[in-house]
């Protein structure tokens, strides 16, 4: 799993002509910081982070903010129809994620949201995987509880702010975490909605240096290593609540 990682590394450090050697060529004979400077120049990265980081703090915070809500109607509200309301809700993650991709483009287009960063932003915000774990949670969480709440004087909206979401602190970890992992890495929606260079985000914006005819394999792998070490930082900061999400997307509360 890491051999792809040190190949990468190892490849930003060199130039082109040893990137291309057959028989492949595992050390760089010297060892340049040149590529990194080279595509930091080429392209705008500034740009590029601060994009990401909107579209993901935007996504997260109302992904989570959704999920909780939804999941929790789903959870708790009896009426007729929930269940199948709830099973509209999940068709979603029954099909290709690249079926939505053209009415999603025509809506932006309509909306004149095309190549800005809102358009990024508007069909993450809300996660059909967020709404079904945050369901299962809710329904694990005793009765109980509610109805000692209800006797205090709570109604629907104070208890679910003031007793169901500190006891969702686990969960709504999780769907920010996944939230988050899929904002950074998407590819195929900012390609297509944004053509500007300053309006894409890391993913898309490294799909920049991918040529039609030759690639700078080694600036690509130096574009590549800058945008994944922020990643890592993020994960070694909070690698236990990364683990612990993670962790209870498999077990029962």
């Amino acid at each position: 799993m890491i051999f792809p990682f040190i190949w990468s590394i190892l490849t930003s450090f060199m130039t082109l002509s040893e990137s291309l050697q057959f028989p492949p060529t595992i050390f760089p004979n010297s060892w340049k910081l040149t590529n990194y400077t080279d595509v930091w120049n080429a392209l705008p990265f500034g740009s590029f982070f601060i994009n990401t980081g909107i579209m993901i703090i935007v996504r997260v915070v109302f992904s989570v903010l959704f999920s909780a809500m939804a999941g929790y109607a789903f959870a708790r509200i009896k009426i007729r129809g929930m269940n199948l309301l709830f099973l509209i809700v999940l068709l979603p993650m029954m099909v290709p994620s690249q079926i939505f991709i053209l009415p999603q483009y025509l809506l932006m287009s309509k909306l004149g949201l095309t190549n800005t960063v809102t358009a990024l932003i508007i069909p993450g915000i809300a996660s059909t995987f967020g709404t079904f774990l945050m369901r299962q949670f809710f329904m694990s969480v005793p009765e109980e509880i509610e109805e000692a709440a209800i006797l205090d004087g709570c109604n629907y909206g104070k208890m679910f702010i003031k007793v169901m979401l500190p006891l969702a602190k686990v969960p709504m970890i999780s769907v920010a975490i996944f939230t988050a992992l899929f904002a950074w890495k998407d590819l195929m929606w900012p390609l297509i909605i944004n053509m500007s260079p300053d309006k894409m985000p890391l993913s898309s914006g490294l799909a920049l240096l991918q040529g039609q005819f030759t690639t700078n394999y080694p600036q690509l792998m130096a574009g590549s290593i800058i945008a994944t070490v922020p990643m890592l930082i993020l994960y070694f900061i909070f690698q236990k609540q990364f683990i612990q999400g993670i962790a209870s997307t498999g077990s029962k509360e």
